[in-house]
């Protein structure tokens, strides 16, 4: 067991001085003034050269070229706030940042993802300040003395120390090793794209189910398609009752609902016996099924089961409803084919794993919307890895089952070219896991009139929390810190007061009450008068202006209007509230009722916070292992992005490719085999008990803190 220290501002390392400036003009921040500690005093005009940004150069902190040509005019772009901006040109947010610190940023962005910014510079960090980086590369980089140790500022940045003693679980995931055995290291600035929120959600044409479900009689067309040769199999009971808690209609309190599988039976077990049938019979069973299965509850509105406040979906019924649907495209778009479950991005590594997430809540599986990895937090209070388990590649088995069947999009299963945008523009896609704004956004920029993609409530499913399997919602995508942050470069930095104290400076402003707000909404000139209450805190509300602008410039989509054009949600702290008031209606309905149901705790999640059930608590985004154990880890190739479980663009995930494609390859022909490879033959068990040990220290600390 290592041994333990607390941190201090007074201990210097990386080769890095912590005393203040004699700089003729110096800007200060941070600090008591009745204190001895010293303060971050810097030289007005001191230069960071910033290798920071989010994953493209559109969304650095200087305006690029082929934005500003694409976006303006003449060679320039004229914002909400009336001033013009060129290429090269610092963003609005960070204007405003050099006006209120005084330092002077310099653009050093090659205009990658967090994690190829690091590759590029972390051989050439003495030509940087402050650069970007995933959290385990900036960990790692920390522990091998390449990056500061902002811990031992600490007292010297009291905004960001306020922000971590309010939020004891930040503190732990962004935990790192000092190099000399003990975990109270700090290597990077934690970035939050909202905190304490769910973060990815099911979105449905809701206009579809209900043009197919509701109303009285039984459902008929001119013309349909036929079901495909059944491939799934059932899930949920095939007989006997469950009880499922849901919000009421009206949304005022909650009540339980039954699902009568004796009466009903089970929708798929039904299907499936009844073989290949026209669309218009599969409504009609799915219908008839609704009816019996729930005593007559939803009444005519049978599409409430899956797009109302109290909807009570399970998997089953959502194989029904996608096999109803894509059966009767004729009805729905006037064509012959409509795609059922998608991708944002069909081809496109990083956007096709959410098809694997959506399958941990359809088949309640843990681990495959982690913070870190595929690590989740068992009721035994160790660490747990879904790569390793039967149970994720038997969900992943029922998802390429649904893929035989057609029910997800030939564009996913082929990995060619088809977004979300397309999918909805073109009534040719019925769902998909993503983002409520971005996604909902559409029913604007995209949609026509009557036609409606809204996000629904989080399925029921079998959930062991360690206390017995229970019928229940549950979701993992729950905002905690990212995998991504900036870090101060040690080399970059190093023997230069004034640079080390103006990036210090920058990281506590950041996290002060109005840095947090600068940094979601960018400069004054883009907010208007007032102010509203989001989540129990009054929060500024945008210009008509700006709301106009992103509108045109960004078809609403809020986090590309602020990164490209204002420079604000690039890291550090992003509310949801600038978020919430780009949402469109549609958005706001659909989340507001799931916003419902979480408050009235119909759907549970992880806890930013040690839960007395350790089941429910949230995966640190880093844990503190040693830079020997990392350099182990890193060796475990098959486990990292550049093996088997990549979750990036270009990369290549085996889970994704067992929805597309089934169980192929050597060592990956079923279930067990799978979990078996993972642990014995790519290094799994030795993963998990280095992960393991980083955890238990982790939870020493905590309670030393």
């Amino acid at each position: 067991m290592r041994r333990h220290r607390s941190t201090s501002s007074t201990n210097s390392s990386n080769g890095v001085s912590s005393s203040s400036t004699d700089g003729n003009s110096s800007t200060s921040t941070g600090g008591d003034p009745s204190s001895d500690t010293p303060k971050l005093e810097f030289a007005q005009g001191t230069v960071l050269r910033m290798a920071t940004g989010y994953n493209s150069k559109n969304t650095g902190l200087f305006f690029d070229a082929d934005y500003v040509a694409d976006k303006g005019e003449n060679g320039a772009i004229t914002l909400a706030n009336g001033k013009s901006y060129s290429a090269g040109d610092l963003k609005p947010t960070w204007v405003a940042v050099q006006e209120k610190l005084g330092m002077v940023f310099e653009n050093q962005y090659q205009g990658n993802s967090a994690a190829k910014e690091w590759e590029f510079w972390k051989e050439r960090l003495s030509e940087v300040d402050m650069v970007s980086g995933t959290a385990s590369n900036l960990t790692e980089a920390g522990a091998a003395g390449q990056v500061v140790n902002l811990a031992q500022y600490l007292d010297q940045m009291p905004d960001f120390k306020a922000y971590l003693d309010a939020n004891p679980i930040v503190r732990l995931s962004i935990a790192g090793d000092d190099g000399q055995g003990n975990i109270s290291a700090i290597y990077f600035a934690p970035y939050f794209d909202g905190v304490n929120d769910i973060e990815r959600m099911p979105l449905m044409r809701v206009d579809w189910v209900q043009k197919l479900l509701d109303g009285d009689g039984d459902f008929a067309a001119d013309s349909s398609g036929t079901t495909a040769t059944p491939a799934c199999q059932p899930y949920m009971p095939t007989s006997g009752k469950v009880e499922v808690e849901v919000v009421t209609k009206d949304g005022n309190s909650t009540e339980k609902v039954t699902k009568d599988y004796d009466t009903a039976g089970n929708i798929i077990a039904k299907m499936n016996d009844a073989g290949s049938m026209s669309g218009v019979d599969a409504v009609n069973m799915l219908r008839k099924y609704i009816d019996e299965a729930y005593g007559g509850y939803y009444g005519t509105t049978r599409s409430d089961l899956f797009c109302g406040q109290n909807a009570a979906w399970d998997a089953d019924e959502l194989v029904a409803l996608l096999r109803c649907v894509t059966s009767n495209a004729q009805t729905l778009n006037g064509t012959d084919t409509i795609e059922g479950l998608f991708s944002r991005e069909d081809n496109n590594n990083q956007r096709r794993v959410d098809m694997f997430r959506f399958a941990g809540s359809l088949f309640g599986v843990r681990g495959l919307e982690s913070r870190q990895d595929y690590l989740y937090v068992g009721n035994d209070n160790k660490l747990h890895d879904a790569r390793q388990e039967e149970a994720t590649y038997v969900a992943i088995e029922r998802m390429n089952n649904m893929a035989k069947e057609g029910l997800i999009s030939t564009s996913f299963i082929n990995n060619s070219e088809e977004s979300s945008a397309t999918m909805l523009e073109n009534d040719l896609g019925f769902m998909h896991y993503d983002y409520n704004q971005t996604q909902t956004v559409y029913n604007k920029s995209k949609l026509q009139e009557g036609e409606k993609y809204m996000a629904v409530m989080v399925p029921v499913a079998r959930w062991d929390d360690g206390t017995g399997e229970q019928f229940m919602r549950f979701t993992e995508s729950w905002r905690s810190v990212k995998t991504d942050g900036w870090a101060i470069s040690a080399a970059g930095v190093e023997g230069n007061t004034d640079k080390l104290n103006a990036a210090l400076s920058l990281i506590n402003y950041a996290f002060s009450e109005e840095g947090q707000i600068l940094m979601s909404y960018g400069p004054e000139e883009f907010r208007g008068t007032g102010t509203f209450n989001f989540n129990g805190k009054e929060m500024p509300v945008i210009s008509d202006a700006t709301y106009e602008e992103l509108w045109a410039k960004e078809s609403g989509n809020y986090t590309n209007y602020a990164r490209r054009c204002l420079g604000s949600t690039l890291s550090f702290v992003k509310s949801q509230a600038f978020e919430y008031q780009c949402t469109h209606e549609v958005g706001k309905e659909g989340a507001g009722y799931i916003s419902n149901a979480i408050g009235k705790g119909t759907i549970k999640h992880p806890e930013l916070a040690l839960a007395d059930n350790p089941w429910y608590t949230s995966v640190p985004t880093v844990l503190p292992n040693s830079k020997a154990e990392n350099d182990t880890i890193a060796g475990f190739t098959e486990l990292g992005n550049s093996g088997n479980f990549g979750q990036s663009k270009d990369q290549n995930n085996l889970l994704v490719n067992i929805i597309a494609g089934g169980f192929t390859g050597e060592g990956t022909t079923s279930p067990a085999e799978c979990a078996a490879t993972v642990s014995n033959s790519w290094n799994g068990t030795q993963y998990l008990a280095l992960k393991n040990t980083a955890w238990d220290i982790l939870l020493e600390e905590f309670a030393n803190l």
